[in-house]
Formats: C-alpha cells, sequence, structure tokens
C-alpha cells in the first residue's frame, strides 16, 4: 500500500480515535488543562505509555526498523514553539491534531484554528533566516535525543543506564500507573 494511503488511514483512524474521546471538543481541553476534568489527561497519559511500550518492545524484538524512526533534533526554538503551542492550546483548546479533526466534525472555531496554524507556519516559513541567526536552531542535548537508548548510533540516549526496551517499559509503566489512579474531575466526582 502507498505511503499516503497508509497517511489517510491512519490519520483518519487517529482523529476518529481523538472524536471517540472527547479530544475534539475544546472545553474538555480547557478543562483538562484548567486541571477541572482530567478523564482526556488520563487517555492522553495512558496512550503515551502504551505506546512508547509497544514500540521499543517492536524496536528490541527487530519489528521495526529504528532507521525509519524520526526523531526531531532539540533546539531552543523547538521549546519556544512548545511554548507558544502550549499558550494557544489551553486558549483555543486545540492542538494541531485536535484541531484538524474537529474542522473534519464541521466545527467553524476548528476550521479557523486550522488557518491560524497554517497562517503561523507561512510567518515562520518567512522568518526562518532570521530565526535560525538567532541561533534558535543550534542543537541541544546532543541534537536527535531518545529518551532511551536504541541500536541506532546516531541516536543521542539521555537514559543510557539501562537497556532502551527495559527504560521505555519503566516509564510505560509509571505513566499508565499515573494514569490510573489521576481522578476524572478535581474536588468533585471521581472516575
Amino acid at each position: 500500500m502507498s505511503e499516503v494511503v497508509w497517511a489517510i488511514l491512519l490519520g483518519g483512524a487517529f482523529g476518529f480515535a481523538l472524536n471517540r474521546v472527547g479530544a475534539t471538543n475544546p472545553e474538555y481541553i480547557i478543562n483538562m488543562v484548567r486541571l477541572k476534568d482530567l478523564h482526556l489527561m488520563k487517555v492522553i497519559v495512558f496512550a503515551v505509555g502504551l505506546s512508547s511500550a509497544m514500540l521499543f518492545v517492536a524496536l528490541a524484538l527487530g519489528w521495526v526498523d529504528v532507521g525509519n524512526l524520526s526523531v526531531k533534533t532539540s533546539y531552543a526554538g523547538v521549546m519556544i514553539g512548545g511554548a507558544i503551542m502550549g499558550v494557544g492550546f489551553a486558549i483555543a483548546g486545540y492542538c494541531p491534531g485536535t484541531g484538524i479533526s474537529a474542522a473534519a466534525t464541521g466545527r467553524l472555531d476548528a476550521g479557523v484554528f486550522v488557518i491560524g496554524g497554517l497562517l503561523g507556519a507561512f510567518v515562520y516559513m518567512l522568518s526562518y533566516e532570521t530565526v535560525k541567526d538567532l541561533g534558535w536552531l543550534n542543537e541541544i542535548f546532543g541534537g536527535k535525543a531518545t529518551i532511551a537508548a536504541t541500536s541506532h548510533e546516531k541516536y543521542v540516549a539521555l537514559i543510557d543506564v539501562l537497556p532502551g526496551p527495559v527504560t521505555a517499559i519503566i516509564i510505560a509503566v509509571v505513566l499508565m500507573t499515573v494514569a490510573a489512579v489521576l481522578p476524572r474531575h478535581i474536588g468533585g466526582k471521581n472516575n
């Protein structure tokens, strides 16, 4: 199957899952950020833990070639951009994935959010050279770094005292445990 078909199928499945858990509703996201309703936080933290464990087990078993991973370079611009995105996430109630999924459900505010994101990407493209000259694209934390060790020599492991799959499974168990013990609501009904 072609990469485009896979992208459409997996993107559609991801969008369906986001809609199913309520992540296309900005009120749920804003309430999560305000620590009022932690349902989405529980889902996100559990999903990150489970998918991390599955990925590193698949890597260890040779089912996934580590060369196919797209590990992004760490640099100050990522931290700055992440902070800007976090503020936008808290204000708008959308991130790129949830915004596109919500727009697909017909939400007008999500459509405006997506257009704003595309406009922001366009402005970044126009200002790229200035951003680069400011040093915001210089590598930090070893450049292409992963939390757990992989068999690929071009990725620096931030935690390399244990084999990657062991580190990933420990982190996954911690995340899934946190997701399990988080209350759904703060100061009110639980689960």
